[in-house]
Protein backbone atom coordinates (compact mmCIF):
# COMPACT_ATOMS: atom_id res chain seq x y z
CA UNK A 1 0.00 0.00 0.00
CA UNK A 2 0.87 3.49 -1.00
CA UNK A 3 1.79 6.28 1.42
CA UNK A 4 -2.07 6.97 1.17
CA UNK A 5 -2.01 8.78 -2.24
CA UNK A 6 0.67 11.42 -1.22
CA UNK A 7 2.95 12.23 -4.15
CA UNK A 8 7.06 11.97 -3.81
CA UNK A 9 7.26 15.60 -4.91
CA UNK A 10 8.81 18.43 -2.91
CA UNK A 11 5.20 19.04 -2.23
CA UNK A 12 5.23 15.88 0.01
CA UNK A 13 5.59 17.16 3.32
CA UNK A 14 3.32 19.77 2.72
CA UNK A 15 0.25 17.48 1.50
CA UNK A 16 1.39 14.95 4.38
CA UNK A 17 0.78 17.43 6.66
CA UNK A 18 -2.18 18.68 5.51
CA UNK A 19 -3.64 15.64 5.99
CA UNK A 20 -2.39 14.74 9.41
CA UNK A 21 -4.08 17.89 10.57
CA UNK A 22 -0.65 19.89 10.65
CA UNK A 23 1.35 18.51 12.95
CA UNK A 24 2.87 14.40 12.53
CA UNK A 25 4.43 12.39 14.65
CA UNK A 26 8.20 10.40 13.97
CA UNK A 27 8.66 7.44 15.66
CA UNK A 28 11.86 7.07 18.75
CA UNK A 29 15.00 5.59 19.62
CA UNK A 30 15.50 2.03 17.48
CA UNK A 31 18.59 0.99 18.83
CA UNK A 32 17.34 1.51 22.14
CA UNK A 33 13.98 -0.74 21.31
CA UNK A 34 15.89 -3.88 19.47
CA UNK A 35 18.61 -4.01 22.70
CA UNK A 36 15.48 -4.27 24.73
CA UNK A 37 13.97 -7.24 23.05
CA UNK A 38 17.23 -8.72 23.34
CA UNK A 39 19.46 -7.75 20.24
CA UNK A 40 23.54 -7.14 21.03
CA UNK A 41 24.56 -3.87 19.28
CA UNK A 42 28.02 -4.21 20.32
CA UNK A 43 29.36 -3.50 16.92
CA UNK A 44 30.35 -0.74 14.22
CA UNK A 45 27.44 -1.42 12.31
CA UNK A 46 25.25 -0.86 14.90
CA UNK A 47 21.60 -1.49 14.89
CA UNK A 48 21.91 -2.10 10.96
CA UNK A 49 24.03 -5.23 12.37
CA UNK A 50 20.00 -6.71 12.80
CA UNK A 51 19.74 -6.63 9.05
CA UNK A 52 22.29 -9.57 9.18
CA UNK A 53 20.89 -11.66 12.39
CA UNK A 54 17.53 -10.52 13.56
CA UNK A 55 15.41 -8.46 10.65
CA UNK A 56 12.07 -9.76 12.30
CA UNK A 57 13.10 -7.87 15.28
CA UNK A 58 13.30 -4.60 13.24
CA UNK A 59 10.19 -5.16 12.05
CA UNK A 60 8.93 -5.48 15.89
CA UNK A 61 10.33 -2.45 16.62
CA UNK A 62 8.41 -0.68 13.46
CA UNK A 63 5.27 -2.20 14.15
CA UNK A 64 5.72 -1.20 17.61
CA UNK A 65 6.35 2.60 16.74
CA UNK A 66 3.56 2.63 14.45
CA UNK A 67 0.86 1.20 16.97
CA UNK A 68 2.20 3.91 19.34
CA UNK A 69 0.99 6.39 16.77
CA UNK A 70 3.84 7.11 14.74
CA UNK A 71 3.23 8.69 11.28
CA UNK A 72 6.89 7.81 10.48
CA UNK A 73 8.92 5.36 10.43
CA UNK A 74 13.11 5.82 9.69
CA UNK A 75 14.16 2.49 8.55
CA UNK A 76 17.32 0.61 10.29
CA UNK A 77 20.12 2.31 7.58
CA UNK A 78 21.20 4.41 10.21
CA UNK A 79 24.93 3.36 10.20
CA UNK A 80 24.69 0.28 7.36
CA UNK A 81 26.99 1.73 4.64
CA UNK A 82 28.67 -0.37 1.90
CA UNK A 83 31.93 0.30 2.83
CA UNK A 84 30.92 -1.02 6.76
CA UNK A 85 29.48 -4.38 5.04
CA UNK A 86 32.36 -4.84 2.62
CA UNK A 87 34.69 -4.25 5.78
CA UNK A 88 32.52 -7.62 7.46
CA UNK A 89 33.54 -9.17 4.12
CA UNK A 90 30.44 -8.84 2.18
CA UNK A 91 30.32 -8.25 -1.91
CA UNK A 92 29.13 -5.19 -3.15
CA UNK A 93 25.74 -6.73 -4.31
CA UNK A 94 25.15 -8.56 -1.11
CA UNK A 95 25.76 -5.27 0.95
CA UNK A 96 23.34 -3.25 -1.33
CA UNK A 97 21.10 -5.55 -0.94
CA UNK A 98 21.50 -5.51 2.98
CA UNK A 99 21.00 -1.37 2.58
CA UNK A 100 17.49 -1.93 0.06
CA UNK A 101 16.68 -4.40 2.99
CA UNK A 102 16.43 -1.96 5.74
CA UNK A 103 13.71 -0.68 3.25
CA UNK A 104 11.53 -3.63 2.22
CA UNK A 105 11.89 -4.00 5.96
CA UNK A 106 9.83 -0.92 6.98
CA UNK A 107 7.53 -1.31 3.87
CA UNK A 108 6.58 -4.92 5.49
CA UNK A 109 6.01 -3.28 8.24
CA UNK A 110 3.89 -0.33 7.31
CA UNK A 111 1.71 -3.26 5.19
CA UNK A 112 1.32 -5.50 8.27
CA UNK A 113 -0.03 -2.09 10.34
CA UNK A 114 -2.33 -1.27 7.75
CA UNK A 115 -3.77 -5.00 7.55
CA UNK A 116 -3.98 -4.91 11.51
CA UNK A 117 -5.89 -1.85 11.42
CA UNK A 118 -8.73 -3.31 8.75
CA UNK A 119 -8.87 -6.29 11.05
CA UNK A 120 -9.40 -4.36 14.04
CA UNK A 121 -13.32 -3.65 15.25
CA UNK A 122 -12.48 0.06 16.07
CA UNK A 123 -10.45 2.81 14.09
CA UNK A 124 -8.99 4.27 17.14
CA UNK A 125 -7.27 2.84 20.21
CA UNK A 126 -7.77 -0.72 20.77
CA UNK A 127 -5.72 -2.26 23.57
CA UNK A 128 -3.15 0.78 24.40
CA UNK A 129 -2.50 0.64 20.71
CA UNK A 130 -3.11 3.07 17.94
CA UNK A 131 -4.85 1.32 15.13
CA UNK A 132 -6.11 3.94 12.88
CA UNK A 133 -5.48 4.08 9.04
CA UNK A 134 -3.64 7.60 8.61
CA UNK A 135 -0.90 8.42 6.26
CA UNK A 136 2.22 6.72 6.90
CA UNK A 137 6.11 7.49 5.51
CA UNK A 138 8.80 5.53 4.99
CA UNK A 139 12.09 7.61 5.57
CA UNK A 140 15.19 5.77 4.57
CA UNK A 141 17.93 6.66 7.33
CA UNK A 142 21.57 7.92 6.12
CA UNK A 143 23.69 8.36 8.80
CA UNK A 144 26.63 10.74 8.81
CA UNK A 145 30.67 9.68 7.86
CA UNK A 146 31.08 10.07 11.30
CA UNK A 147 28.08 7.44 12.08
CA UNK A 148 30.46 4.50 9.77
CA UNK A 149 33.28 5.73 11.34
CA UNK A 150 31.83 4.83 14.92
CA UNK A 151 34.51 6.38 16.59
CA UNK A 152 31.63 9.21 18.15
CA UNK A 153 32.95 11.90 15.83
CA UNK A 154 29.42 12.27 14.61
CA UNK A 155 29.06 13.98 17.69
CA UNK A 156 32.02 16.25 17.05
CA UNK A 157 31.75 16.87 13.20
CA UNK A 158 35.61 16.90 13.16
CA UNK A 159 36.28 14.69 10.35
CA UNK A 160 39.89 16.03 9.91
CA UNK A 161 41.52 18.10 6.51
CA UNK A 162 41.53 15.04 4.54
CA UNK A 163 37.77 15.00 4.44
CA UNK A 164 36.88 16.99 1.44
CA UNK A 165 33.24 18.35 -0.26
CA UNK A 166 33.94 15.94 -3.05
CA UNK A 167 35.15 12.75 -0.69
CA UNK A 168 32.02 13.12 1.04
CA UNK A 169 30.32 13.02 -1.75
CA UNK A 170 31.80 10.11 -3.41
CA UNK A 171 31.56 8.44 0.48
CA UNK A 172 27.65 8.84 -0.05
CA UNK A 173 26.84 8.64 -3.66
CA UNK A 174 25.76 4.73 -4.50
CA UNK A 175 24.36 4.45 -0.60
CA UNK A 176 21.64 7.44 -1.37
CA UNK A 177 21.14 5.75 -4.91
CA UNK A 178 20.44 2.77 -3.43
CA UNK A 179 18.41 3.38 -0.90
CA UNK A 180 16.37 5.74 -3.18
CA UNK A 181 15.57 3.14 -5.36
CA UNK A 182 14.08 0.72 -2.79
CA UNK A 183 11.09 2.53 -2.53
CA UNK A 184 10.86 5.08 0.46
CA UNK A 185 8.65 7.97 0.54
CA UNK A 186 11.91 10.20 1.64
CA UNK A 187 15.36 10.43 2.49
CA UNK A 188 16.56 11.05 6.38
CA UNK A 189 19.84 12.19 6.60
CA UNK A 190 20.18 12.38 10.28
CA UNK A 191 22.51 13.70 12.50
CA UNK A 192 24.37 16.20 10.27
CA UNK A 193 27.15 17.23 12.57
CA UNK A 194 28.88 20.09 10.02
CA UNK A 195 28.30 22.26 6.97
CA UNK A 196 30.28 20.35 4.48
CA UNK A 197 28.40 17.37 4.80
CA UNK A 198 25.05 19.20 4.90
CA UNK A 199 26.49 20.48 1.25
CA UNK A 200 27.26 17.24 0.19
CA UNK A 201 24.02 15.82 0.59
CA UNK A 202 22.33 18.70 -1.07
CA UNK A 203 24.55 18.85 -4.19
CA UNK A 204 24.31 14.50 -4.23
CA UNK A 205 20.50 15.20 -4.34
CA UNK A 206 20.73 17.73 -7.09
CA UNK A 207 23.67 15.68 -9.42
CA UNK A 208 22.24 11.93 -9.38
CA UNK A 209 19.18 13.45 -10.13
CA UNK A 210 17.22 11.97 -7.28
CA UNK A 211 13.47 11.53 -7.05
CA UNK A 212 12.06 11.27 -3.95
CA UNK A 213 12.30 14.33 -1.14
CA UNK A 214 14.65 14.64 1.64
CA UNK A 215 14.51 15.94 5.04
CA UNK A 216 18.32 17.31 6.76
CA UNK A 217 18.60 17.16 10.42
CA UNK A 218 21.75 18.71 12.56
CA UNK A 219 22.23 17.67 16.03
CA UNK A 220 23.88 20.67 18.65
CA UNK A 221 25.32 20.42 21.96
CA UNK A 222 25.30 23.59 22.84
CA UNK A 223 21.72 25.17 21.47
CA UNK A 224 23.50 27.50 19.11
CA UNK A 225 25.23 25.59 16.44
CA UNK A 226 25.97 22.16 15.18
CA UNK A 227 28.43 20.21 17.21
CA UNK A 228 31.10 20.53 14.63
CA UNK A 229 30.75 24.96 15.88
CA UNK A 230 29.14 25.49 12.25
CA UNK A 231 26.65 27.33 12.10
CA UNK A 232 23.12 26.25 12.51
CA UNK A 233 21.54 29.68 10.07
CA UNK A 234 24.90 28.70 7.68
CA UNK A 235 23.47 24.75 7.78
CA UNK A 236 19.58 25.47 7.69
CA UNK A 237 20.53 27.80 4.99
CA UNK A 238 21.76 24.82 2.65
CA UNK A 239 18.62 23.05 3.04
CA UNK A 240 16.20 26.30 2.00
CA UNK A 241 18.48 26.44 -0.90
CA UNK A 242 17.81 22.93 -2.14
CA UNK A 243 14.56 22.38 -4.01
CA UNK A 244 14.86 17.73 -3.20
CA UNK A 245 14.64 19.26 0.85
CA UNK A 246 11.45 19.11 2.18
CA UNK A 247 11.98 19.64 6.08
CA UNK A 248 15.03 20.83 7.92
CA UNK A 249 15.52 20.19 11.68
CA UNK A 250 17.56 18.73 14.63
CA UNK A 251 17.78 15.13 15.94
CA UNK A 252 19.97 13.89 18.96
CA UNK A 253 20.03 16.62 20.91
CA UNK A 254 18.87 16.86 24.34
CA UNK A 255 15.50 18.69 24.78
CA UNK A 256 16.60 21.84 26.89
CA UNK A 257 18.02 23.09 23.57
CA UNK A 258 15.51 22.81 21.14
CA UNK A 259 13.11 25.72 21.71
CA UNK A 260 16.32 28.07 20.49
CA UNK A 261 16.95 26.03 18.04
CA UNK A 262 13.38 26.25 16.16
CA UNK A 263 13.94 29.87 16.88
CA UNK A 264 17.11 30.05 14.59
CA UNK A 265 16.21 27.36 12.19
CA UNK A 266 12.84 29.90 11.43
CA UNK A 267 15.25 33.06 10.69
CA UNK A 268 16.37 30.96 7.66
CA UNK A 269 13.93 28.66 6.39
CA UNK A 270 10.05 29.14 5.33
CA UNK A 271 10.22 24.40 5.16
CA UNK A 272 8.52 22.04 7.76
CA UNK A 273 10.97 21.70 10.79
CA UNK A 274 11.38 18.41 12.58
CA UNK A 275 12.42 17.94 15.75
CA UNK A 276 13.15 14.43 17.55
CA UNK A 277 15.78 14.83 20.12
CA UNK A 278 17.39 11.90 22.35
CA UNK A 279 16.46 11.43 25.65
CA UNK A 280 18.68 14.15 27.02
CA UNK A 281 21.14 11.17 28.87
CA UNK A 282 25.22 12.30 28.16
CA UNK A 283 26.99 9.86 25.55
CA UNK A 284 29.81 8.12 26.33
CA UNK A 285 32.01 7.96 23.29
CA UNK A 286 34.69 5.95 24.77
CA UNK A 287 32.98 3.48 26.17
CA UNK A 288 30.46 3.50 23.05
CA UNK A 289 27.26 3.66 25.94
CA UNK A 290 24.57 6.35 27.12
CA UNK A 291 25.31 7.28 30.87
CA UNK A 292 22.42 5.97 32.59
CA UNK A 293 20.11 8.62 34.88
CA UNK A 294 21.56 11.93 33.10
CA UNK A 295 18.50 12.28 30.58
CA UNK A 296 14.76 13.46 31.55
CA UNK A 297 11.80 11.39 31.80
CA UNK A 298 8.98 10.90 29.55
CA UNK A 299 6.74 12.83 31.22
CA UNK A 300 9.23 16.26 31.14
CA UNK A 301 9.97 15.31 27.90
CA UNK A 302 6.63 15.14 26.73
CA UNK A 303 5.80 18.91 28.43
CA UNK A 304 8.46 20.53 26.24
CA UNK A 305 6.37 19.12 22.63
CA UNK A 306 3.52 21.89 22.48
CA UNK A 307 5.83 24.97 23.57
CA UNK A 308 8.03 23.51 20.54
CA UNK A 309 5.09 23.24 18.60
CA UNK A 310 3.81 26.75 19.38
CA UNK A 311 7.36 28.39 18.34
CA UNK A 312 7.63 26.40 14.72
CA UNK A 313 7.40 22.64 14.81
CA UNK A 314 5.50 20.57 12.66
CA UNK A 315 6.86 16.99 12.99
CA UNK A 316 8.00 15.63 16.08
CA UNK A 317 9.88 12.56 17.80
CA UNK A 318 12.33 10.93 19.54
CA UNK A 319 15.81 9.83 18.76
CA UNK A 320 18.70 7.59 21.19
CA UNK A 321 16.80 6.32 24.07
CA UNK A 322 13.28 7.13 24.05
CA UNK A 323 10.67 4.62 23.31
CA UNK A 324 6.97 3.53 22.07
CA UNK A 325 5.99 5.08 25.38
CA UNK A 326 7.64 8.69 24.76
CA UNK A 327 6.04 8.46 21.41
CA UNK A 328 2.61 7.45 22.08
CA UNK A 329 2.58 10.06 24.90
CA UNK A 330 3.74 12.73 21.65
CA UNK A 331 0.61 11.34 20.04
CA UNK A 332 -1.95 12.01 22.54
CA UNK A 333 -0.11 15.62 22.94
CA UNK A 334 -0.24 16.08 19.44
CA UNK A 335 -3.60 14.64 18.57
CA UNK A 336 -5.01 17.22 21.14
CA UNK A 337 -3.25 20.18 20.10
CA UNK A 338 -4.52 19.17 16.32
CA UNK A 339 -8.20 18.46 17.56
CA UNK A 340 -8.44 22.10 19.63
CA UNK A 341 -6.23 24.20 16.98
CA UNK A 342 -4.84 22.66 13.53
CA UNK A 343 -1.65 24.10 12.85
CA UNK A 344 -1.25 25.99 9.20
Amino acid sequence: MEARNIPRTPSLMREFLRQAGGAAVIDGGLATELERHGADLNDPLWSAKCLLTSPHLIRSVHLDYLEAGADIIITASYQATTQGFEAKGFSREQSESLLKKSVEIALEARNMYYERCSKSSSNGIEDNKILEIRPILVAASVGSYGAYLADGSEYSGDYGDEMTLEALKEFHRRRVQVLAEAGPDLIAFETVPNKIEAQAYAELLEEEGIKIPAWLSFNSKDGINVVSGDSLLECASIAESCKQIVAVGINCTPPRFIHELILAIKKVSTKPIIIYPNSGESYDADRKEWVENTGVSNEDFVSYVNKWCEVGASLVGGCCRTTPDTIRAIYKTLSHRSAAAPIK
